[in-house]
């Protein structure tokens, strides 16, 4: 009878596993912060080289969401904010279709603001979300997800938890 018990322990110990969502570190030697991927449906598609510091993920396609990284050296006590401002008015504004969503405090293991949009990629409803994270006085990190509207709405639960797991090493 223990060993039953044993066997039956063990066999839903392995089916709860099994359904429980993959969480992986994501660090690299060549860039200075590391990020939890919360499903393994994220992966890496541009590393970083002894060039370029900027990461991509992607979930699943590109076209499902996308994840650029990017640091941003700054004037001092530039906000987070301000970036994004100015981002929105210098970048963002000549998409086609572009509508300025709403920006609100963010609040992870890094502070900042969290920036939406959407526009029109290939006669596509398509939607981005920018976490600005201020690691210092003159630094701020860039978290750039975008994809099909739908699709990124869906994981917003997912851009949050990458975007309050990124951390300095």
């Amino acid at each position: 009878m223990r060993h039953f018990k044993f066997i039956f322990t063990c066999a839903l110990l392995l089916a709860s596993s099994a359904f429980a969502p993959g969480q992986e570190s994501y660090t690299n030697k060549q860039v200075e912060y590391s990020l939890e991927l919360p499903s393994p449906t994220w992966r890496v598609i541009t590393r970083p080289d002894g060039l370029h510091q900027n990461v991509e993920f992607a979930y699943g396609d590109r076209s499902d969401g996308l994840l650029r990284i990017r640091k941003e050296l700054v004037e001092n006590d530039v906000t987070p904010t301000a970036v994004a401002r100015r981002d929105h008015d210098l970048k963002l504004r000549f998409k086609p279709g572009y509508v300025e969503g709403k920006e609100s405090p963010f609040t992870g293991r890094l502070k900042g603001v969290v920036s939406a949009y959407e526009y029109t990629g290939g006669g596509k409803p398509m939607a981005g979300l920018i976490y600005y994270l201020q690691a210092d006085t003159r630094t701020i990190y860039v978290l750039h997800f975008e994809g099909g509207r739908d699709k990124l709405l869906r994981i917003r639960n997912q851009t949050d938890a990458m975007a309050r797991s990124f951390q300095l090493k």
